[in-house]
């Protein structure tokens, strides 16, 4: 029996949409009376909706594909900018309204053209600094690589390691790349920190390990002296994709594997490795994937056996809620772990004290270095982008850590 589609979803987000862009139009008119401008507006929302759901469609059809990329992001850019705008527009009116209470205005006598021209002219520069802000974010902000230092003390750190420097960057995703040549100058910026070590906490590709191919000499160029070592993240399972046969799954990450290796990239599957310097060693462990709705594939007990309590361990595990789930307070401590996985968001602001992305309210812990029980969380904020084309607020980073001694 074919299960029944419940429109009623549909229908309530039809409602507030078309709510949404009557009301951008009421504002509009505001500014512009002409007669051409309510059809002209219609046609063009109506249109770039329609386009939207096709694009979504042959996406299903045909997968990932450069017409969805191009209808998504305007449908993404003006609805921002609209909702921008509808917001400055409300407090506005909300303004008149509650000043023509105060003096015994008629709500009856309440109407558009009672707007003033400044506040909706306000509105309609944020809802231009929008559009203006998303086209960089697009265009620019994608590839604006930052490194970020921090600088970390231990009790416990082996001397020989005191002033010890790691490099990582996390969630490539070079299935989404375009521009080569930028990817060259953050392989650059991390070569250029000349650390000690180098490390990747997964996310190499979108879905398919064919997409890291082109940039294979890219990011073979990275070398750190006492290596560079890697994990898996989520999408380089190909969980998200539907593969001919189970074969060709299992082969695509096979595949991947071998590109980690081709990389110059030691991929640590739920191992570690010893690092030693003067007589002295500190441990490096990774695992396969472990996220809470994200495949709990990693095993941190078969990733730390064989070693003892007392060793300075560094974890590279690709998903943040790892740390809370198990690693703070896992009985052999873990004394730094270094995750990615949520790009930030790719949006938010980072600025004036101000620390905030939507991404907060699915991940306690999202970007930057956290502490709790004596240990050490760093999240990077991915060095690739998905989904969303672009970066605004939270920009590409690239992560230096310094180890020191108490």
């Amino acid at each position: 029996m074919k299960r029944k589609l419940n429109l009623l979803p549909f229908i309530i987000v039809a409602i507030i949409f078309f709510a949404l862009n009557a009301y951008v139009l009421s504002g509009l008119g505001t500014i512009n009376q002409s007669t051409w401008l309510s059809p002209i507006f219609w046609v063009f929302i109506v249109g770039l909706t329609f386009a939207l759901l096709y694009a979504i469609q042959q996406m299903r059809i045909q997968g990932m594909n450069r017409f969805f990329q191009i209808i998504s992001h305007a449908f993404l850019i003006i609805f921002a900018a609209e909702l921008v705008f509808a917001f400055f527009l409300l407090l506005g009116d909300i303004y008149r309204l509650l000043l023509g209470l105060s003096t015994n205005f008629q709500p009856e006598g309440f109407h558009i053209l009672g707007r003033s021209n400044y506040w909706v002219d306000f509105a309609f520069v944020m809802f231009c600094l929008t559009i203006a802000l998303f086209a960089y974010g697009i265009t620019q902000g994608k590839y604006a690589y930052r490194v970020i230092k921090h600088t970390l003390y231990f009790d416990d750190l082996p001397a020989s390691f005191d002033g010890f420097t790691l490099t990582q960057i996390s969630d490539v995703h070079a299935g989404s790349f375009t521009n080569s040549k930028a990817v060259q100058k953050g392989i650059d910026m991390i070569n250029a920190q000349k650390s000690d070590l180098f490390v990747f906490t997964g996310d190499l590709v979108n879905n398919a390990s064919s997409e890291i191919a082109p940039y294979i000499g890219h990011f073979s160029q990275i070398k750190a002296p006492f290596g560079q070592f890697s994990v898996l993240g989520n999408h380089d399972y190909g969980d998200y994709i539907k593969w001919p046969t189970e074969a060709d799954k299992i082969q695509n990450l096979n595949q991947l594997k071998a590109y980690h290796k081709e990389l110059g990239f030691k991929l640590l599957l739920d191992e570690h490795v010893e690092l030693h310097k003067n007589g002295e060693k500190i441990i490096l462990a990774g695992i396969e994937n472990w996220g809470i709705g994200f495949g709990e594939r990693g095993d941190l007990n078969k990733a730390l056996q064989n070693t003892n309590v007392d060793d300075f361990k560094i974890l590279l595990s690709h998903d943040p809620s790892h740390w809370d789930a198990q690693v703070k307070n896992y009985p052999s401590k873990i004394q730094l772990s270094l995750a990615g996985h949520t790009h930030g968001m790719q949006f938010g602001i980072e600025a004036f004290g101000i620390k905030w992305s939507p991404v907060k309210y699915r991940y306690k812990h999202w970007a930057g270095i956290k502490t709790e029980n004596g240990r050490y969380l760093n999240v990077n904020r991915g060095f690739g982008f998905l989904g969303f084309s672009g970066r605004i607020g939270i920009w590409p980073e690239i992560t230096v850590i310094e180890l020191k001694k108490k």
